[in-house]
């Protein structure tokens, strides 16, 4: 089988401590894109950090998110061909366990995350805009896009998309049980993983929701 593609690894997605945990392949970092709902979106403003909570879409190695067009990073981010664009740090993370150990240093959390560092730069052509508007509604559920009524004039004019490629990325991952010390281990404090997964719950149909309408056969069933 032939080996996937890979980002480079740089000075900026080489980690510190655990090096063993990163990951560089387009398949692992997709697969953890793909399964968030969330990211964090980081920039500076005013020479302070500020890091926003937002949905994100991903159509092959490019990342979008949105927000009024009167959002501060989004206008920082420009919409002229020229534009230097906005330096940003995208990360989404997945917390699969608790790991709880026999003493407190050890304690830690298996998890997956994926750090994107870049240029966004804001979207400008229709078409484009449009499909990442699908992307982002599909990345919430997928076949969600094709469900509902696409956006139109003027709600494009009022919505504004920010592009991010993955190019300086990497992916780091941890998995299994606690590190004890040799001599903590006769202590009697339990100790392994307590596994953390998100759950769906019954759809709650809206209250102006006319009858007759089912749920569709899409919606998740755990």
């Amino acid at each position: 089988m032939a080996e996937g593609k890979s980002f480079a690894a740089t000075d900026r997605t080489l980690p510190t401590r655990a090096r063993e945990r990163a990951r560089y392949d387009e398949e692992t970092v997709h697969a953890i894109l793909d399964e968030g709902h969330v990211c964090h979106l980081g920039f500076v403003r005013d020479g302070a950090p500020v890091v926003l909570p937002t949905l994100y879409g991903r159509v092959d190695n490019r990342l979008y998110v949105h927000g009024s067009t009167g959002s501060r990073p989004l206008r920082m981010a420009g919409g002229q061909s020229a534009d230097p664009g906005l330096a940003v740090c995208l990360t989404v993370t997945h917390v699969d366990g608790l790991v709880l150990a026999k003493s407190a240093f050890h304690h830690s959390m298996n998890y997956r995350s994926v750090v994107v560092h870049g240029t966004a730069h804001q979207v400008t052509d229709r078409e484009e805009k449009k499909a990442a508007l699908d992307a982002l509604v599909d990345h919430v559920l997928p076949g969600r896009a094709a469900d509902s009524r696409p956006a139109n004039a003027k709600e494009l004019a009022a919505t504004a998309v920010l592009r991010l490629d993955l190019h300086e990325v990497s992916a780091k991952i941890r998995t299994g049980g606690p590190n004890d010390d040799p001599e903590d281990l006769a202590l009697p404090h339990w100790s392994g993983v307590l596994p953390v997964s998100p759950a769906y719950g019954a759809p709650i149909p809206a209250d102006d929701l006319a009858p007759g309408i089912p749920a569709p056969d899409y919606f998740p069933t755990r």
